[in-house]
């Protein structure tokens, strides 16, 4: 979703089944589209290519947008949804464009791992933040220091909405990278759920922001990948302190 997110794809809607991209027809690259899903093993048997007609694309998102419960604890819901108590968290996401709804498998098993571990009175980062659901989960979850980042402005601006939603008005958030973050900040955990070349290109950048005793928080790539990101993990002194799958994706913690 990133990568088509950089060729002018401009929304999208996660299922169960995969992921439906939008972009508009004149942009339509098909030889681009090609090149960026066989650097994921994709062939032109798991995608199709169709013209849709017009229509309201807010009513029809909110048909299929589903509140979505991790492990009978955290419920995360659009503000159209209805209010349910029975969750000691709850989280209001309106996507819009961005990332990390809860519905594709990396959010979700970064949000099952936030439930875990403690963030209580802990500085936090969410490194590309989407649409800031991993930042209000390290707030709600007792993180007093939290900063968060996205290299796209309609990601930040959708961020800044959600954290307003969820009174989550002292959450730092920024237009950048990594690399734009204070080189004296050092988090305690630090949340990164992006695809697995940007991992890899920045693994090292990860391992700077860590204060003693941090743990780095992964997701966004496959299961056929993981040893890849362990091995670069392991040459900038991170090890393995525990995983979870989840549909073929894994969300792995470091430290």
């Amino acid at each position: 979703m990133a990568e088509l997110g950089e060729a002018a794809y401009d929304s999208f809607l996660e299922t169960e089944a995969g992921l439906a991209a939008y972009i508009e027809q004149e942009q339509f690259d098909q030889k681009q589209l090609e090149e960026i899903l066989t650097r994921y093993n994709l062939s032109t048997s798991d995608y199709s290519v169709q013209t849709v007609e017009e229509k309201n694309w807010n009513v029809e998102w909110e048909k299929h947008f589903d509140p979505i419960v991790v492990e009978e604890c955290c419920l995360v819901r659009a503000t159209f949804h209805q209010i349910d108590k029975r969750y000691p968290y709850e989280i209001i996401i309106d996507p819009k464009m961005a990332f990390g709804t809860g519905h594709h498998a990396t959010t979700y098993l970064m949000l099952q791992w936030q439930l875990e571990l403690d963030q209580q009175n802990q500085i936090v980062i969410d490194a590309g933040c989407g649409t800031g659901v991993l930042a209000i989960m390290a707030k709600k979850r007792g993180a007093t220091q939290i900063t968060a980042f996205d290299n796209n402005e309609w990601a930040v601006d959708n961020s800044q909405e959600n954290f307003d939603l969820n009174n989550c008005d002292d959450i730092r958030l920024f237009l950048g990278t990594i690399q734009d973050l204070d080189a004296t900040m050092k988090a305690d955990l630090l949340l990164v759920n992006i695809n697995r070349n940007v991992l890899l290109e920045e693994m090292d950048f990860y391992a700077q922001r860590l204060a003693s005793g941090g743990k780095l928080l992964l997701s966004g790539f496959l299961e056929v990948d993981q040893t890849l990101i362990e091995q670069k993990a392991k040459e900038v002194g991170l090890r393995p302190k525990g995983v979870k799958y989840h549909n073929g994706w894994v969300a792995l913690l470091l430290g």
